[in-house]
């Protein structure tokens, strides 16, 4: 069992101990939050997260396991290690993986940088794995390195989208019950068939729910219910609360979650949770132009680009590009009004390869150029633009997606605002497709 943390070497801050498993003072023992702690959207208490990601996916229908499967070139796993890292009070994350992925997973928790990872190897089932990843946690184990928490967060490793918000619920609910989880409407009706394949019994929809995650415990309590665990359950059965309640008696506290829990399980989950990712991503749009725009056109352009996009995403001007940056803004639009060059191009990728922005998710950049006929021949402005094919080819190694953008310019005033339109849909749609496979090409509106 490999438990030594990867990408952090500090050590979890111990928090204060369970005085006794399953006690009847245990309710009393549990206290809200104090207005402090609530204000700074921390815990005083120590909590830790085991994420099960030794599955084979066979619901998937694709050779490589679910959980790395590639999400816009990255593994999905790493979406949710990110989505756990972004939660300051979440110390240690417990990540239980087949000995044959053991390698891959160093190399993803490497590659982004993730932060306060911790390495196990799974088992033959889900509850095994969870329970290796307990046994990484718990003091009684020999060789441990990590702290052991007060609650611990139990989530899946295909549930990229999971919020701050609803960790937090389940593990103050924990805190108080012993036990919580998050759950959800059932779509659909459930029902029993029996054994000659006939309907024995469905259950009422409006009285059931569906269990989802994430689950959150009292260390002490979910450790001591897989430690009593028999066989049977830890070779078959699939709910944790369950497992509380059957050998510790503590009866989670149900949370309501929000739909972004959904569990990515066929290969159509993955388009849709790439769709949504792209959508996130793209929120937020700065647009850069050089200082020698006298007749105001790139602003006119950014005008049409925020009637485009519907007012649906904050356009920004890049005056401060440093600040734009670390607010993680990954959608650029350089416009060069008064050069046919990539000056103004050329600065803006300097600094995005120098922030490191792209290790996550793709920045997509898009260089517009004015074509004007009379001053500038049109062969000449092409032959100054094509190498933005060489420029493109190396900023990808770098998971920046450039393109460039023509835009005629002529005197007359509505067709000059026709090619700003069209300009502007083009940029839109660059920005929500971010589809790698146009880089490098030169559009012409």
């Amino acid at each position: 069992m490999q438990s030594g943390r990867l990408g952090d070497s500090r050590p979890a801050e111990p928090g204060p101990r369970l005085r006794s498993l399953c006690s009847a003072d245990r309710a009393a023992w549990a206290s809200s939050l104090s207005e402090a702690e609530a204000e700074a959207g921390c815990f005083a208490l120590a909590v830790a997260a085991v994420l099960p990601a030794g599955g084979s996916g066979e619901r998937m229908g694709v050779p490589t396991p679910k959980q790395f499967c590639p999400i816009l070139e990255r593994p999905l796993i790493s979406y949710t290690l990110q989505a756990l890292e972004r939660v300051c009070w979440i110390k240690d994350i417990v990540v239980a993986v087949t000995g044959e992925n053991m390698e891959a997973m160093k190399g993803i928790i490497q590659r982004y940088q993730h932060k306060r990872i911790s390495l196990v190897e799974a088992g033959v089932t889900r509850h095994r794995s969870i329970f290796n990843g307990l046994k990484a946690l718990a003091e009684d184990q020999p060789n441990s390195r990590l702290c052991k928490p007060e609650v611990v967060i139990i989530h899946d490793a295909v549930r990229p989208f999971v919020e701050e918000d609803v960790l937090f619920q389940v593990v103050t609910a924990a805190k108080e019950y012993g036990a919580s989880g998050a759950i959800r409407p059932l779509v659909s009706t459930v029902i029993s068939p029996s054994t000659e394949g006939c309907l024995d019994y469905s259950l009422e929809r409006a009285r059931h729910r569906a269990s989802e995650m994430p689950q959150a415990f009292l260390f002490d309590v979910i450790y001591e219910a897989y430690r009593q665990c028999s066989d049977h359950d830890l070779e078959f059965g699939t709910e944790c609360l369950h497992l509380a309640l059957k050998y510790c008696h503590i009866k989670a506290k149900l949370v309501e979650g929000s739909p972004d829990l959904w569990k990515v399980t066929y290969k159509r989950d993955l388009y849709a949770a790439e769709s949504i990712i792209k959508e996130r991503i793209s929120q937020q749009i700065c647009v850069v132009m050089d200082t020698e725009d006298e007749e105001h056109v790139g602003h006119r352009l950014e005008e049409m680009l925020k009637n485009e996009l519907n007012h649906m995403k904050k356009v920004t001007s890049g005056k401060d590009l440093q600040q734009i940056i670390l607010e993680q803004c990954y959608s650029f639009v350089c416009v060069n009004v008064m050069t046919s060059d990539f000056e103004e191009t050329h600065k803006l990728l300097n600094m995005l390869e120098e922030s490191n922005l792209s290790i996550l998710y793709p920045v997509v950049v898009i260089s517009v150029h004015f074509l004007d006929y009379k001053s500038v021949p049109f062969g000449q402005t092409m032959e100054n633009l094509m190498p933005i094919r060489e420029f493109a080819k190396e900023v990808k190694k770098r998971n920046i997606l450039l393109y460039g953008l023509l835009i005629y310019y002529p005197q007359d005033e509505q067709k000059l605002k026709e090619s700003l339109r069209q300009g502007a849909t083009i940029i839109a749609a660059l920005i929500k497709e971010r589809n790698s496979g146009l880089t490098g090409q030169l559009l012409i509106a």
